[in-house]
């Protein structure tokens, strides 16, 4: 691989960070304007016109589900665009983008986590700790660094919402596996945004989507857009072209940038405060998700 083609990976990986850390931004921009099912229906309906043009291109023709296939595909579309993004949006009206933003980063903790319950894949002393130092993290940030709280007054809405998230991806993480034996990764990520547009669109219709998108400001769609053509397609496809060139291990390890690009954009653009328990917060869900990955880098070096 030429030095040009690996600055051109490596950046383009880094970029996906920046875009996904900013889709915490325009989440919270679009708060109270755009209400959360209809947020959710246009940033994946814009998404799965793409996908499917880029799918098309590939391909020529989307692959045919069989009968048995469409049980992991529901999963996915439910899980990880219908509940992921309800949650996501709803979360974001209560919640500042930097705080849901580490609290997300424990996704795959957890998927580690589940991963070894159901798959009896390897749980070792440093996954572990790995896993305790994440969650901890998590809890200063959910508690703004006064994690006995929790018994006293118990965890807010904005943060239960947030934390949805994690056991959405986790579900769609998981039930991926299977989805993945019979098709590519961009074509199940495909049909798994077509079925989630399909499912937040009765929703969005009942929110008031019709009666109210034509009031939307420049700004709204502007977050939409980016929403689905930066958050949506140019990261997945930018993630799976590092997977190609540099390998799945090296190319994950660019995900621990989201949320340190989300809490740096916005203290930046929303003017959120940087705290202390922030910082920890971050700064022990990082070293934890690295130390849950660093024997699979060592092993593979890939």
């Amino acid at each position: 691989m030429s030095h040009q083609t690996n600055f051109i990976t490596y950046l383009k990986l880094l970029l996906m960070a920046l875009f996904w850390g900013g889709t915490f931004i325009a989440g919270r921009l679009l708060a109270g304007e755009v209400s959360p099912f209809s947020a959710a229906f246009l940033r994946f309906a814009i998404a799965s016109a793409v996908l499917v043009l880029i799918s098309l291109r590939n391909y020529r023709t989307l692959p045919k589900v069989q009968g048995n296939q469409w049980i992991p595909l529901l999963i996915l579309g439910f899980s990880g665009v219908f509940a992921y993004n309800a949650f996501f949006f709803k979360g974001l009206e209560l919640v500042e983008a930097g705080r849901a933003a580490v609290i997300i980063a424990n996704n795959p903790i957890f998927i580690g986590l589940f991963a070894a319950l159901l798959f009896k894949e390897e749980l070792n002393f440093q996954k572990i700790a790995g896993i305790i130092l994440s969650i901890s993290g998590a809890i200063i940030v959910i508690t703004k660094g006064q994690p006995l709280t929790i018994f006293f007054t118990g965890l807010g809405k904005g943060e239960l919402l947030i934390f949805g998230c994690v056991i959405s991806w986790t579900i769609y993480s998981l039930a991926g596996r299977a989805a993945m034996r019979g098709f590519t990764p961009l074509v199940a990520v495909t049909y798994s945004a077509l079925i989630g547009t399909l499912l937040l669109f009765p929703a969005a219709y009942f929110e008031g989507l019709f009666q109210h998108i034509s009031r939307y400001s420049a700004t709204a769609w502007g977050c939409l857009l980016y929403l689905g053509l930066c958050g949506t397609v140019l990261g997945f496809v930018w993630y799976y072209q590092g997977i190609q060139k540099i390998g799945s291990t090296r190319a994950s390890q660019f995900i621990n940038f989201v949320p340190v690009s989300a809490v740096l954009l916005s203290v930046w653009l929303l003017n959120e405060p940087l705290t202390i328990s922030l910082l920890f917060g971050l700064l022990f869900v990082s070293s934890g998700v690295y130390l849950t990955n660093r024997s699979t880098i060592l092993r593979l070096g890939d």
